[in-house]
């Protein structure tokens, strides 16, 4: 009997939690113990007193395990909120990468060619290097990375996926 694998799909999820010593180990827990991965985890203060946070989650997951995952997360004491700004409809997503390149001669013109096509900033220049910030979606991160390693790529940081559904309304 062939049993029928459901399609994983990649959700985006936005977790709002009270800041409290724990609460992302916990949270990383609840995915690890279950074998589920995080493709990219985001943690920032969202309110004045600095009492909650907003966890955004990129995970791929059928649809029947993102149901028990935004369960599970639901039932954390410390969560106010999950939702999937996936299934909530169109949202935003960005992401920030600073990329070290070197290169001297036609490499370092090309390099800041390609950082101008991506609307990257030069944050910090020496004779023998840059560092470029770009943001956007993760797709045109990843083709500028790809690129500035046929010119001379050093080093990548990235920061995770930060992502806000659009509207008036709040997620």
């Amino acid at each position: 009997m062939h049993i029928k694998e459901e399609t994983r799909q990649r959700h985006t999820l936005a977790v709002i939690v009270d800041n409290e010593p724990g609460i992302l180990a916990r949270i990383a827990g609840l995915f690890t113990a279950r074998g589920y991965n995080i493709e990219s985890l985001t943690v920032s203060e969202i309110t004045e007193d600095k009492s909650v946070s907003r966890i955004t989650i990129v995970t791929s997951a059928s649809e029947h395990v993102m149901e028990q995952i935004h369960s599970q997360l639901e039932r954390l004491v410390p969560v106010h909120k999950v939702k999937d700004l996936t299934v909530l409809g169109p949202h935003v997503e960005r992401e920030l990468a600073l990329v070290k390149v070197a290169g001297t001669g036609d490499h370092r013109i090309e390099a800041l060619r390609l950082a101008e096509v991506y609307r990257a900033r030069v944050v910090d220049a020496t004779i023998a290097s840059f560092v470029f910030e770009v943001t956007g979606g993760s797709e045109k991160i990843d083709k500028f990375v790809e690129l500035m390693g046929e010119v001379g790529l050093v080093e990548v940081a990235r920061t995770g996926i930060v992502a806000i559904s659009r509207g008036a309304e709040a997620a």
